[in-house]
């Protein structure tokens, strides 16, 4: 794709290409990322939503969703190597996003035995991307030993992990239903995305496809609504100009997803150890 791409998905635009830092630049913008081995072992960052720009930013907001902009995300260099740790909420602000700071995230397409995905409608609660149609959870590994990562084998065994921490969270999925082992790492998609305000993202994804049939208990902070859809549902979905969806989940799905769909139980052979840079 042409770096000066825009991508389009219902009233989310994307055309801005965000600035490509070494490590050391990283550190040196951005006080508040925290060098790798300098870690505390926290999954949150309290002092991150407490400030008053912060107050600013979240004012109007719900208080869950406010607290879980103090999880540490991975800060990462354009090659996907971990620089260092920073609050969910620095990694989303915008202004942050167009000087370039970047992070991990990973996006879960889980599949019932009639090939059915499974969508989600992000809650209206949600800071970023707000009542939007999405693939079955999209969420950031934290910077914590089990979900790190250093190289890629090391760094998919980070976002599984983090894959079913999130899919109970949000879906009351438990871990028995999602084991490890059943998670296909696929591919990494680079993508930048404005929300709403000041805030959207600046990723590299981690693409999981999974087989499973699994009970739902569903998180209403995280979820309004959920649906099983074939590829041809999907497809009249996207044409219904009331339905919003997140721009991850538009690149994905016009780039890839319907071509993987065909062959859900030989994922492997569309496996590679590439950056797709979507930007």
């Amino acid at each position: 794709m042409s770096s000066t791409q825009t991508v389009t998905s219902s009233s989310v635009e994307v055309n801005t290409r965000p600035a490509q830092l070494t490590a050391a630049q990283v550190l040196e913008e951005f006080p508040d990322v925290v060098p790798l081995g300098n870690e505390s072992g926290s999954t949150t960052r309290p002092s991150s939503s407490s400030d008053q720009d912060s107050q600013q930013l979240f004012e109007g907001h719900d208080e869950e969703q406010i607290k879980l902009m103090d999880e540490v995300c991975i800060a990462l260099d354009w090659a996907d190597k971990p620089i260092g740790s920073a609050s969910k909420k620095t990694c989303h602000i915008m202004p942050n996003i167009h000087k370039g700071l970047l992070h991990r995230a990973f996006s879960v397409f889980l599949f019932n035995d009639e090939n059915k995905l499974l969508l989600q409608q992000r809650a209206d609660e949600k800071i970023t991307f707000p009542s939007m149609w999405t693939n079955t959870c999209c969420s950031h590994p934290l910077a914590i030993p089990t979900e790190l990562g250093h190289d890629l084998p090391s760094s998919v065994e980070g976002v599984k992990r983090a894959a079913q921490r999130k899919l109970d969270q949000e879906l009351g999925i438990v871990k028995d239903d999602i084991p490890l082992d059943k998670f296909k790492f696929l591919t990494r998609i680079h993508y930048v995305a404005p929300s709403s305000g000041a805030w959207g993202e600046h990723e590299i994804d981690y693409i999981l496809f999974i087989r499973s049939n699994p009970k739902l208990a569903v998180n209403p902070n995280e979820v309004k609504d959920t649906c099983w859809v074939s590829p041809d549902e999907l497809k009249e979905m996207f044409k219904d100009q009331s339905l919003l969806f997140t721009p991850w989940f538009k690149l994905i799905c016009e780039s890839y997803l319907f071509h993987w769909w065909n062959s859900i139980d030989d994922a492997e052979k569309f496996q590679d150890d590439e950056i797709h840079r979507m930007l």
